[in-house]
């Protein structure tokens, strides 16, 4: 793959950009102790691709949490900030990746169905908010991932045809976006998704680990 066929590069971001999936599982982990329920096993398929309010609605619901969802995703934000901050660590090679395309004057995007307060505080506290053109999330949208409208955003935000798109995602729903938006799709591998990499594999128009294997 010739990497500079494209004219623009759009990532999700956790699991994506960011080794952040098993930090939500905590977190998880951590906020429904607070009301003395344990994450069922199926919580992460339940959640694929919905926008962060409609997580938490999902909470308020399925759980029977008391709080008002406004309240649930406020405590997931300060639960989330100091991690994604100081302890989240960066896919492998995606820094070099990131510099390397920008270098070569290619367009950024980050297409994200977190909630936007995170991400910029993330790529503020790392000293990269100047290095994505723009940010899209799911609550600019009125459907989440595997509805391709996020990357189509992205890609209008960036003045680029979705053709001329790549795209890096690390779930199938976030896959199938990517193609539904008509864009050349990259699977991540994710120790989180390890039990979808075959699904991954057979969706996306490329599979990585890490992303310096695109710049040989």
């Amino acid at each position: 793959m010739n990497i500079f066929d494209y004219e623009a590069v759009i990532f999700d971001m956790d699991g994506t950009l960011i080794d952040s999936m098993g930090m939500w599982h905590d977190i998880d982990v951590e906020y429904l102790a607070r009301f003395g329920l344990a994450v069922p096993e199926d919580l992460q398929k339940c959640l694929e691709g919905l926008r962060y309010e409609e997580v938490a609605a999902y909470f308020k619901k399925r759980f029977r949490i008391p709080d008002s969802v406004e309240k649930i995703g406020q405590d997931w934000l300060d639960m989330a900030e100091h991690k994604y901050k100081y302890e989240v660590a960066f896919k492998p090679g995606v820094l070099d990746f990131l510099r390397w395309i920008r270098a070569e004057g290619m367009k950024t995007a980050i297409a994200s169905s977190n909630h936007m307060d995170l991400i910029e505080k993330i790529l503020e506290a790392r000293g990269l908010r100047a290095d994505f053109d723009s940010l899209i999330t799911c609550d600019d949208v009125k459907a989440g991932k595997p509805d391709p409208t996020v990357y189509l955003t992205a890609a209008a935000s960036l003045g680029v045809a979705p053709e001329k798109c790549l795209v890096f995602e690390d779930i199938p729903v976030g896959i199938l976006a990517g193609k539904r938006a008509g864009m050349t799709t990259i699977a991540v591998r994710d120790d989180y998704s390890a039990e979808m990499e075959e699904e991954k594999r057979e969706l996306a128009d490329g599979f990585i680990s890490d992303y310096r294997e695109l710049m040989d």
